[in-house]
């Protein structure tokens, strides 16, 4: 079958098994390169990662996270993700996800990298036995675990309890500009506020309460590294956005993650001479991210702006600079007043938010185009899906959806 993107209220419902491969291509080529240059191979500092834990490793942050690994030090890596596989007699595409691990697998079989990666539910009991045993049985033990895992519904591993999130203002409306993907149309959408229920649900699913599952039942079980390095994700933003998702539900359970983060170096200290760490990243075109009031307007200008700055970076760029320019540099980690790593830097620069400030004071349907990228916004939307991505000829029959 010929595939072709699928939008539905500015997500993309489809995925394109050629285009999510090639996608993985271009960001291993990326580290290999960046490595490369950086000869980071002949000076690797003592705690280079040697085994590392990808949770949430099929897109975005995550993946990258584990392509930085493998493909730039060399790192045997597992990878947990819940992905949908494509069906052929439905002429149903799988997610990206799906094949964006196939991808990472090939290739990293290719180069003679050690991995294995689960399709399951990383909050499970039964998805960190998996994992225990399978580094029990590969002699390893983790000296990097990332924690990247983004879901909208979370089954306690105990009692069954089903939590979903929401991503919501708290206490009043917020009302905000968006642009459709697409067309570049200007409409006002508002999303009401969350009740307590939702808040504490939200802080169910996406706050730090699973990671230290994970970190605490792994280091019983006798698989976590002496030094070991843990990192979590989150994202700030500027001030403008802070009413729907800093001080709204997802930014609740931000702040506990970043709460989670403090206990658990304190642990790791203590009994593995470890370390946690939450990163904040910049903001960047995903699949949730389209839908917020005002994100993807402040995105688009905001990738203008820091393309004429010179210093706009994707999800790889991100974590190749996270990865050598902080947490393995051979010295103390770097962080702000609140122990968090800051690759946000670039974004939230006083000179790259006042020039963001100052367009966005003045967006008009007429002007959008020339104030903000609606190019790359574009671009980038389409390449979670694995479409718009070059080399792919998206004319050609794909006759199986079950593999790339």
């Amino acid at each position: 079958m010929i595939i072709k993107p699928l939008i539905r209220s500015n997500m993309c419902i489809n995925a394109h098994p050629q285009g999510c491969a090639a996608d993985v291509k271009h960001q291993i080529q990326y580290i290999e390169k960046k490595f490369a240059e950086r000869d980071v191979l002949s000076h690797l500092p003592k705690d280079a990662p040697k085994t590392v834990l990808v949770l949430g490793c099929s897109t975005g942050y995550g993946l990258a996270s584990r392509i930085t690994a493998a493909f730039g030090y060399k790192a045997a890596t597992i990878g947990v993700s819940f992905e949908k596989e494509g069906d052929n007699e439905r002429e149903k595409t799988g997610t990206p996800g799906w094949y964006n691990n196939m991808a990472f697998d090939k290739y990293a079989k290719e180069a003679g990298l050690e991995a294995v990666t689960f399709n399951g539910d990383a909050f499970s009991h039964e998805m960190r036995k998996n994992v225990i045993d399978t580094l029990n049985k590969m002699g390893r033990k983790v000296d990097l675990l990332v924690y990247s895992v983004a879901s909208s519904v979370r089954v306690d591993p105990d009692n069954g309890t089903i939590y979903r999130s929401v991503l919501k203002p708290v206490g009043k409306v917020f009302t905000g500009e968006t642009i459709d993907c697409i067309t570049g149309k200007i409409s006002t959408i508002s999303a009401n506020p969350a009740t307590e229920e939702e808040v504490a649900n939200t802080i169910k699913v996406m706050g730090g309460e699973d990671w230290a599952l994970w970190i605490r039942q792994l280091k019983d079980a006798g698989v976590l590294a002496e030094g070991i390095k843990t990192v979590a994700y989150s994202y700030i933003g500027p001030k403008l956005s802070h009413a729907i998702y800093r001080d709204g539900t997802i930014g609740g359970a931000k702040k506990h993650l970043e709460a989670t983060a403090r206990e658990l170096h304190k642990e790791l200290q203590n009994e593995l001479h470890g370390e946690a760490y939450v990163s904040v990243n910049k903001g960047l075109v995903t699949r949730s991210s389209a839908v917020i009031p005002i994100i993807p307007m402040y995105i688009s200008v905001l990738f203008k702006v820091m393309k004429e700055m010179g210093n706009h970076e994707g999800c790889i760029e991100q974590m190749e600079r996270l990865f050598t320019g902080r947490l393995y540099t051979g010295s103390a980690i770097p962080t702000d007043s609140e122990k968090l790593i800051r690759i946000d830097d670039y974004e939230l620069d006083p000179k790259v938010q006042a020039e963001v400030d100052k367009r966005m004071a003045t967006v008009t349907q007429e002007n959008l185009a020339e104030i903000g990228d609606l190019e790359t916004y574009r671009h980038d939307f389409l390449a979670t899906n694995g479409f718009d991505i070059e080399g792919v000829d998206y004319d050609a029959d794909v006759p199986d959806l079950t593999h790339i």
